[in-house]
């Protein structure tokens, strides 16, 4: 059958499979209803089984709403809490900067959901107008052969709608098989008819109150798109000299990073020499500026220079702007191609002369150069200088290209007449809003950037030489044949806004006076910025501008959470949008997180192959499966083959299984504010044994409880429980307290820290391997433990719920439940807080830290020294101390798998001592010790310690170590030498130990 389907529908069958296959678990039409745990917990992780389902019934039961937690019982009132997912770009797939982005937002939605707030986490996709224009465009020349305009715009615009319908929900199967909260039943697309109707109330709104308004000023222009780019789009590449560009349309590179030096003739007979990167634009110069203060030239201000090719004379003004010491200290002014000269322009009112058109040929009054591509009429000019005797040389220089991000192409400024929107009081808004505290800003250090964007703001250009977008609503006026003008439509440059074409219509003719059908009206092309619409997300999704029940409750957002790249594109456009139209601000707080790069601490690029899906880390993926996926981006050969060389020599094995919860929580454990996140994914593995360890417990926890267990509540308990009993309870206590306030303070590297040694050092390392022999006796003192070991795994899944939602509900569910517990899920159970477990004792938790301190040094001696079971004595000064250790020895010699260790009034002889505690040593009989071969070993040991030290060492202390040796490298050095260290000492203890007890 599929052989006779068309080829358009045999694509969206490969790509259903491919979806099926990559988010199956994610999928809810495959199970009716919760996931069966009666059977026994599996003997080992699997992630692949332990995230099956969960999500399908999390979403049908309505966790994810804020009306689930509208009546809980321990909601005590609290505001909403509500999160605007940053809307990803339709074109594409997340990689793991977003997961980083949906880790933390959904362990903070999580968070608050289980303190009892109704949550809101708001989804939705931008429709990224140029990304998403250029891959339907890509798509129709390989498949089709044929181009948008060849379509035209009705239909082209129809293609994209339809691509989105088939291709681009990937982003959303990815959320869910992330774990992501979301609120579904609130779906949200910025070219939906509902958003689009904000987007259109938006400009008329502006437009009207002259917000936006219609100029002649320059802005950036890729002419390989034909279009207007934002600043974001605009790569600023520094390179330190001639360095040759691959540019769009040219066979041969073209090169930058070189200064050439001309003069301009003066009126008497002598010369001024300039020095420009892009020679070419000398076509559109209107001045010559030069210091006051600069000697060589300060006779000349005020004088003219003639013009080498065209009839045009060039004052020369003075401007403390000119660096003296840039090439001749004397610089050309070309306003209509230049920001910097614009502004100069502007200030001394030159003209302003276009010399390059849309398509970036030439456009001028010189035959030699008109109709020259601008970087063929580069090597023109120069000849004509040559010619002239003008021209005197080149130098490499170094200098910053920009590149459009999406077209790679050397973005022109251009001056061209487009819409723009005034910034200057809105942004004054936006300043003052964080200095008053009204809004806040984490980490603070983002206050300085904030108020550097806003107070530098230019004008913000919103016009898009696009067909798919928000068309501008905006429409040029004109008379038709036979009808007078009248003064206000003299300049034929009368635009109207309107919600369509009669309302614009009946505008114009009441702003001129005239009837309606005297007028024609024109709409603009021209389509809108896609950051103008993400700027009015906040409350768009709300559905304003109606007034709506959701609008009323859950805006302003409480929170914004996103990467520190985009503090001005979107953010503080959000801001000045939400107070200017709604007026209040769109969110109380923001926090920004860092930046994910790769191990080698690279940017994620397409073309490095170092951008990876979040679905390989958590279902694995072969070096071939990471090269087929290759296949499925429009890349060029030369890329693809530059990405396939990076994955082969980071993955040469490919990606090992790692788990959605052990990828959310590895990347909440770095230090997300501030600095760069360089993410290896072999950390993710390393986490993924962390769910292991987590599963494992459980395990235990569940064989450990008899099958008509029912917990006991703790105030029954507490009496009856032994010292471990307490310190376990007393770690849970203060490990609650840490997570809690790491939350109130977004410190996720102290909260996954804090769980980690929870679960991993307290419950099992310790609790877990004292309780096993209480365990196994039918008594009270095993009744007590079972309850202690319920509590702790119960509370410690609770715990973990907002980093790993799949894991603790797979064992949550298994886990027997305290009678006044009916929690349905993990997701809505109460988070765990020191209300609940009051039990913190840090006098108890001195005394068993020591105990510990005896244990590792137990375990040390017998390592190091290669003795099997040692015997041991500990002598202690202090009564009560003795006595808790005295009851702890039996709990020590567990846990240290000493052959035998017995507290003692006096110090024993033939012994190995070392000093715990200044009223505190540990003795070990030395009747089992080889001293010799003991210390061979350990000097040898030393040695080579010794030697990776100096290594390390003379490579620290090469010249240009810091400039030329890669961070991630340096980081790595850093970290030997501190375990270097580490061993070292420890070798030398141990040695100088045996040569005392000789």
């Amino acid at each position: 059958m599929l052989r006779r389907l068309p080829k358009s529908a045999l694509q969206r069958v490969w790509f259903c499979k491919i979806c099926y296959k990559r988010y199956s678990s994610a999928f809810t039409t495959a199970f009716p209803g919760k996931k069966d745990t009666s059977g026994p917990l599996p003997k080992s992780y699997n992630p692949q089984f332990v995230e099956s389902v969960w999500y399908s019934w999390w979403e049908k039961s309505g966790f994810f709403r804020p009306e689930y937690n509208k009546n809980v019982k321990h909601r005590d009132g609290k505001e909403p809490f509500v999160v605007c997912l940053p809307p990803p770009n339709v074109t594409g797939s997340l990689h793991l900067g977003h997961t980083l982005m949906v880790a933390i937002q959904d362990s903070l939605i999580r968070w608050h959901r289980m303190n009892g707030r109704e949550t809101l986490w708001i989804p939705g996709s931008d429709h990224a107008g140029i990304a998403t224009q250029i891959v339907v465009e890509k798509k129709l020349q390989k498949e089709r052969q044929i181009d948008r305009h060849t379509l035209g715009r009705e239909q082209f615009v129809r293609e994209v709608h339809k691509w989105k319908e088939e291709c681009g929900n990937e982003i959303d199967q990815q959320l869910k098989r992330l774990g992501a909260s979301l609120d579904w039943s609130r779906p949200n697309f910025t070219m939906s008819e509902e958003f689009s109707r904000a987007v259109q109330e938006a400009f008329i709104s502006l437009h009207d109150d002259g917000t936006i308004y219609r100029g002649n000023r320059l802005i950036n222009w890729s002419c390989a798109l034909r279009s207007t780019i934002s600043d974001i789009e605009v790569d600023k590449q520094p390179i330190t000299g001639a360095t040759d560009f691959r540019v769009p349309g040219y066979e041969d590179p073209i090169q930058f990073g070189v200064l050439h030096y001309f003069s301009y003739p003066l009126d008497s007979g002598t010369e001024i020499p300039v020095a420009t990167t892009r020679i070419e634009t000398m076509l559109g110069d209107t001045a010559i500026a030069v210091h006051p203060d600069d000697v060589r030239y300060s006779h000349l201000i005020g004088r003219k220079v003639q013009h080498p090719f065209i009839d045009r004379m060039l004052p020369i003004i003075a401007s403390e702007t000119v660096d003296k010491d840039f090439g001749t200290g004397a610089v050309k002014v070309t306003p209509a191609h230049d920001f910097n000269d614009y502004d100069l322009g502007e200030r001394y009112s030159l003209d302003s002369v276009t010399i390059l058109g849309e398509d970036g040929t030439i456009d001028c009054p010189v035959p030699r150069f008109n109709g020259l591509r601008r970087f063929d009429a580069r090597l023109e000019v120069i000849d004509a200088l040559k010619e002239k005797g003008l021209y005197g040389g080149q130098k490499e220089h170094a200098m910053v290209v920009p590149v459009c991000s999406r077209s790679s192409d050397i973005v022109e400024p251009l001056l061209k007449e487009q819409w723009f929107a005034r910034c200057d009081n809105l942004a004054t808004q936006a300043i003052a809003a964080v200095e008053s505290g009204e809004l806040s800003i984490c980490p603070k250090m983002h206050c300085k950037t904030w108020q550097h964007w806003l107070l530098n703001i230019r004008d913000w250009c919103i016009s898009r030489q696009l067909w798919w977008g928000h068309r501008i609503p905006a429409y040029r006026v004109s008379f038709r044949n036979g009808h007078p003008k009248n003064q206000k439509a003299d300049s034929e440059n009368m635009w109207v806004s309107g919600r369509c074409y009669q309302e614009a219509l009946e505008k114009a003719a009441a702003q001129l006076n005239v009837n309606e059908e005297h007028l024609e009206l024109t709409q603009d092309d021209d389509v809108l910025d896609t950051w103008f619409s993400s700027a009015l997300f906040p409350f768009a999704v709300h559905g304003w501008p109606s007034q709506t029940d959701d609008l009323d409750r859950f805006y302003p957002s409480t929170l914004l959470e996103t990467g520190h790249d985009i503090i001005f594109f979107w953010v503080a456009r959000m801001v000045m949008m939400g107070q200017k139209l709604t007026g209040r601000l769109p969110f109380k707080e923001v926090y920004f997180h860092s930046m994910v790069r790769d191990a080698h601490g690279r940017k994620m690029s397409k073309s490095l192959g170092n951008v990876i899906d979040p679905v390989d880390v958590i279902q694995g993926a072969s070096l071939e499966d990471l090269h087929a996926r290759l296949e499925g981006n429009l890349l060029d050969p030369a890329e693809k083959e530059r990405s396939r060389r990076g994955q082969a020599a980071d993955y040469p094995r490919g990606i090992p299984e790692c788990g959605t919860d052990a990828l959310r929580f590895t990347l909440c454990t770095y230090k997300a504010q501030g600095e760069d996140v360089n993410l290896d994914v072999n950390t993710v593995q390393t986490y993924r044994f962390f769910c292991n360890k987590i599963w494992n417990a459980a395990l235990f926890t569940l064989n450990a409880l008899p099958d008509n267990f029912e917990p006991s509540p703790m105030s029954e308990t507490l009496a009856d429980c032994s010292i471990m009993d307490r310190w376990i309870l007393s770690r849970l206590s203060d490990t609650t307290s840490k997570i809690n306030s790491g939350f109130q303070g977004y410190d996720f590297p102290i909260i996954t820290s804090a769980i980690h040694k929870f679960w991993v050092q307290n419950l099992c390392d310790v609790y877990l391997e004292s309780i096993k022999l209480s365990l196994r006796a039918d008594d009270h003192r095993a009744v007590v433990s079972r309850n202690v070991l319920h509590t702790c795994v119960d509370a410690g899944l609770r715990l973990i719920g907002p980093f790993m939602p799949y894991l603790s509900e797979e064992i949550f569910q298994r886990l027997p439940r305290k009678p006044e517990r009916e929690d349905p899920s993990i997701c809505v159970a109460p988070y765990p807080t020191t209300g609940e477990f009051p039990m913190f004792d840090g006098s108890l938790e001195e005394r068993v830290a020591l105990s510990l301190d005896i244990v590792n040094r137990i375990r040390s001696i017998q390592k190091e020294f290669g003795i099997p079971k040692l015997s041991g004595h500990i002598v202690c000064n202090n009564d009560d101390l003795r006595g808790v250790l005295s009851q702890l020895c039996p709990t020590m010699a567990t846990l240290s798998r000493c052959r035998t260790l017995q507290m003692t009034n006096q110090e024993p002889d033939r012994c190995l001592a070392t000093t715990v505690a200044s009223n505190c040593a540990l003795f070990v009989e030395m009747e089992d010790i080889d001293v010799p071969r003991v210390l061979e070993r350990l000097q040898a040991k030393l040695a080579k310690t010794s030697t990776g030290l100096k290594e390390i060492e003379a490579q620290r202390s090469m010249d240009g170590y810091e400039e030329k040796v890669p961070q991630n490298i340096r980081e790595k050095h850093d970290q030997q030498i501190e375990v270097l260290q580490s061993d070292s000492a420890r070798l030398s203890a141990a040695a100088a130990m045996l040569k005392t007890a000789r």
